[in-house]
C-alpha cells in the first residue's frame, strides 16, 4: 500500500515551517502527503504579520474528508493556536481512533507567539493524551510543565517525566535550544532512554525546523518503523537538512532547511541544470 501521513498544522505563505514544510518533508522521504490547515499565516522568513484561524467547523470538515477516504498510516499535528480547534482535533482523532505526532507549536523561529496562553491548558488537558510522541522544544517543555527551561540532563528528565504522566506515549525532548557543540536529542517512553546526538549547526537558516523533524518522525510511521527507529531516521534527515540549508537563497531573513538536499543542489546549479535541459 502506499504511505500515507496528513499534516494537522498552519500554513507558512514563506513555504519554510507548517503545512508546506511537513508536506515537502513527506514527499522527500517517499511519503504521500494530505493535510487539515487549522489557520492560514502571512509569514516569511522575517517574521509573523497576520495569523488567520480556520473554524472549527471546517478543521472538522477536513478531517472527515480525509480520514474517510485515504488509508492514513500517521499523523503529525504542529500549529493549534485556541482552544476550539484543539477541542474539534482531539474529537476528530478519538472519531478515527488515532495518536499523532504531536508538535507544540507556540514560539515561530522568529520570536513571534503563534498558540494563545488560554489555548495551554486544552493542549494539556485534550490533546496531549492522544500524542503518540510529543516533540517539544526546551522553551516548549517548559511552557508545558510550568517550570524553568531544562538545563541539566535531571532537569529534562524531569519535564520529560511530567508529560508522560500527562498522556504522551513517547517524549523527544529536542535540544537544539541547548548549548555545547552537540545537539542531543532524547527520547523517553520507549523503555530505555535514547540519547541522539548531532554536531552542532551554525546556521542562520533554521526556519522549520521543529515542523520538518516532526513530519519525518510521521513519514516514518506511515511506512511502519516503530517510533524509536522512526526517531533515529528523522533526526539524520533533519541533520543533512540543516547542514545543506545554506546552499539555497531564501529570503532575507532566517532561511529554510533544505528539504530535498538528496534531490537538488543550490540555486545556481538548479539554473544551470535547467538551462541545459530546455
Amino acid at each position: 500500500m502506499t504511505a500515507i501521513a496528513v499534516t494537522i498544522a498552519g500554513s507558512d505563505s514563506g513555504g519554510g515551517a507548517g503545512i508546506q514544510a511537513d508536506l515537502k518533508t513527506f514527499s522527500a522521504l517517499g511519503v504521500y502527503g494530505a493535510s487539515v490547515i487549522t489557520a492560514v499565516t502571512a509569514q516569511n522568513t522575517r517574521g509573523v504579520s497576520a495569523v488567520e484561524d480556520i473554524s472549527p467547523t471546517v478543521v472538522a470538515a477536513q478531517i472527515d474528508a480525509v480520514f474517510s477516504d485515504l488509508a492514513v498510516g500517521a499523523v503529525k499535528i504542529g500549529m493549534v493556536s485556541r482552544r476550539e480547534t484543539i477541542a474539534v482535533i482531539a474529537a476528530g482523532l478519538k472519531r478515527y481512533d488515532r495518536l499523532a505526532v504531536i508538535d507544540p507549536v507556540m514560539v515561530a523561529t522568529s520570536g513571534d507567539h503563534l498558540m494563545r496562553r488560554d489555548a495551554i491548558a486544552t493542549l494539556k488537558e485534550e490533546l496531549l493524551p492522544l500524542a503518540l510522541i510529543l516533540t517539544p522544544n526546551l522553551p516548549e517543555a517548559a511552557l508545558l510543565t510550568g517550570r524553568a527551561i531544562a538545563e541539566t540532563e535531571t532537569e529534562i528528565a524531569r519535564q520529560a517525566e511530567m508529560l508522560l504522566k500527562l498522556g504522551a506515549r513517547s517524549v523527544l525532548m529536542k535540544g537544539g535550544h541547548g548549548k555545547g557543540k552537540d545537539a542531543t536529542d532524547v527520547l523517553f517512553g520507549q523503555g530505555d532512554v535514547l540519547n541522539l546526538s548531532r554536531p552542532r549547526i551554525e546556521s542562520s537558516n533554521d526556519h522549520g525546523t521543529g515542523c520538518t523533524l516532526s513530519a519525518a518522525i510521521a513519514a516514518g510511521l506511515a511506512k511502519g518503523k516503530p517510533i524509536d527507529h522512526a526517531v533515529v531516521a528523522a533526526k539524520a534527515y533533519l541533520h543533512d537538512a540543516v547542514v545543506a540549508a545554506d546552499r539555497l537563497t531564501i529570503g532575507q531573513g532566517r532561511g529554510p532547511v533544505h528539504h530535498f538536499h538528496h534531490w537538488w543542489g543550490d540555486s545556481r546549479n538548479q539554473s544551470t541544470a535547467s538551462s541545459d535541459g530546455a
